[in-house]
């Protein structure tokens, strides 16, 4: 097995398709002969919830999981990982990751909680995707801090300038105090409709404000409810409707993600060699 890659999958506003992401790249990975686990790291559970868990039913959280590091040092994460039948693994969460937000503060290395989980299961996965809340708190910082890379989503139907200049601060930041190695895999657009006349200008906005520091991924998941319906399923959009244009779109975005792996790769070697 290569070497295990940690994405975090993040933006501080809601509703942008962060989970419909998470949940689809990561199948599509899978799908792709890697072997993947997603981290719900948002209080919210929808990761959980769209893969057909229910977390109030759910014993061993992410929250639950945390609490333990920052107790008694090293958990047992193998009982808290649940087996999808897609072939995807997931670490849950329900509201029990609420309460961990705000005993982070008094925790030592706050900032590398999850991390010291992520070390456990480093090795035993291709890729490790965390699905973070909507905020910029506690729990999103650790994700950042764990992570080798983030996927921003961005939704085409608002202008999101203010926020993504705030979200790059913090990136930012985190760079700058807990994970020099952090980089921005990229943005993704979301819920494009290229019909209407808004979604062109925040794609132009985006890529006109951030173009240059950062990639904008050719792959644009286009609007509708069908991936929607699917996480109501339970399943992935490749499991629920195949043919889809969301399908098609994620297909293609777990191969551009494989692709700059790839690329990455052969880079750092050239970069050995000399």
């Amino acid at each position: 097995m290569s070497e295990t890659k940690v994405i975090a999958i993040c933006n501080q506003k809601g509703g942008v398709g962060k989970t419909t992401t998470a949940l689809n790249l990561g199948v599509g990975l899978v799908r792709e002969g890697k072997k993947v686990i997603l981290i719900d790291a948002d209080p919210q559970g929808d990761l959980t919830a769209s893969l057909g868990w229910d977390g109030d039913d759910i014993d061993d959280s992410l929250g639950q999981l945390m609490f333990r590091v920052t107790t008694d040092g090293k958990p047992d994460i193998s009982g808290a990982i649940l087996h999808h039948e897609e072939g995807i693994d997931l670490i849950p969460s329900n509201l029990d990751l609420s309460s961990m937000e705000t005993q982070l503060v008094n925790a030592m290395s706050r900032e590398k909680v999850l991390s010291s989980l992520i070390r456990e299961i480093r090795g035993s996965y291709d890729y490790v995707l965390i699905d973070c809340s909507p905020s910029l708190g506690m729990i999103t910082v650790n994700a950042l801090t764990a992570a080798d890379s983030v996927i921003i989503p961005v939704q085409s139907q608002y202008l999101p300038a203010k926020g993504m200049t705030q979200l790059m601060r913090s990136i930012d930041k985190v760079q700058t105090h807990t994970n020099e190695n952090l980089k921005i895999e990229g943005i993704v657009m979301t819920m494009v409709d290229s019909r209407t006349r808004l979604s062109r200008e925040v794609i132009d906005t985006i890529r006109s404000n951030f173009g240059m520091r950062v990639k904008i991924f050719d792959t644009q998941i286009p609007a509708g409810v069908r991936a929607a319906e699917a996480s109501k399923a339970g399943q992935s959009i490749f499991r629920y409707d195949p043919d889809s244009k969301p399908a098609r779109a994620y297909t293609q975005l777990t191969k551009e993600v494989l692709r700059d792996a790839e690329r990455n790769i052969t880079r750092d070697a050239a970069s050995v060699a000399r």
